[in-house]
């Protein structure tokens, strides 16, 4: 995780720029699905991932 842009209780719109990701050095903007309050942030600033981790919730 190279950045993370929004923090629990921010309010999102569909499509927005929640945090990037890179991955094989090219970074890739991960975005809201839909409108609505982010509710849990799983990861931070220089994190390692997998796939099918949960990054973030939206309630």
């Amino acid at each position: 995780i190279i950045d993370v842009h929004v923090n629990v209780g921010d309010s999102v719109s569909a499509n927005q720029r929640v945090m990037v990701l890179e991955a094989m050095k090219m970074e890739n903007e991960i975005v809201a699905e839909k409108d609505g309050v982010i509710a849990s942030i799983n990861v931070a600033k220089g994190d390692m991932v997998n796939p099918g981790d949960t990054l973030f919730s939206i309630e």
